[in-house]
């Protein structure tokens, strides 16, 4: 039996570049760029403008999906690679950030390495899970899906002014182990990214804590 032709160009994979010109893709990558500047202003200690790179990744993380399901004409290479593609950017997003920001935040001290581990092997295990297994019955995930990391950590950063910097280091390092131990258990989250009215309402989150932030760094 001959193959079909059309599954033989399918499986042609094409330039690596020629990826990039995918738009879910260019939105997975502005994500990158967001968190690159989030690990950059954590480093630095400004992390207002932290909390603004860390929640404009997860807007692009979230984007990436609403636009790929609605552009037509992409291939199953442009699935497979976006979605893998999506995968590296998590963990980058979602795993190295977060841990990064909360060993800044300690002043690199020794004693905030086992927390940013905790995070950052939380993040491989459930990427990698994900990855494997997918969706439980294709509508929900098994444990805490990552992007709500950010979510959730840019949204306590909020009060970080309320406490000192000795008791909000403890209420982050809490806050990331437990994040991390919801990440890999058993409970089950919907996916939130997948419906637009959500992706409307993280449009609006974005935009206000980004307002907050702003003004904070003003």
């Amino acid at each position: 039996m001959t193959a079909d032709p059309s599954e033989a160009q399918e499986l042609q994979p094409n330039s690596i570049l020629s990826y990039a010109k995918d738009l879910p893709n260019l939105c997975s990558l502005a994500g990158l760029a967001c968190t690159l500047l989030a690990i950059y202003f954590s480093i630095s200690g400004l992390y207002a403008a932290a909390m603004i790179g860390m929640i404009w990744a997860v807007a692009f993380d979230w984007a990436d999906g609403l636009i790929a399901r609605r552009m037509k004409g992409r291939t199953g290479n442009d699935r497979v690679f976006g979605g893998q593609l999506d995968v590296l950017i998590d963990i980058v997003s979602y795993g190295v950030a977060p841990a990064i920001l909360l060993m800044s935040y300690g002043g690199f001290e020794l004693i905030y390495l086992p927390g940013a581990f905790l995070m950052l092997a939380a993040s491989a295990l459930r990427l990698s899970y994900f990855s494997t297994f997918g969706l439980d019955g294709g509508t929900r995930y098994k444990g805490l899906a990552l992007d709500n990391n950010s979510i959730i950590l840019v949204f306590i950063f909020l009060f970080e002014g309320f406490f000192s910097h000795s008791i909000f280091s403890i209420i982050l390092y809490t806050s990331g182990v437990a994040l991390a131990a919801l990440n890999v258990s058993s409970i089950q989250t919907p996916k939130l990214s997948g419906n637009p009215v959500n992706v409307f309402i993280l449009a609006a989150y974005t935009i206000g804590v980004t307002a907050i932030y702003s003004w904070q760094m003003w």
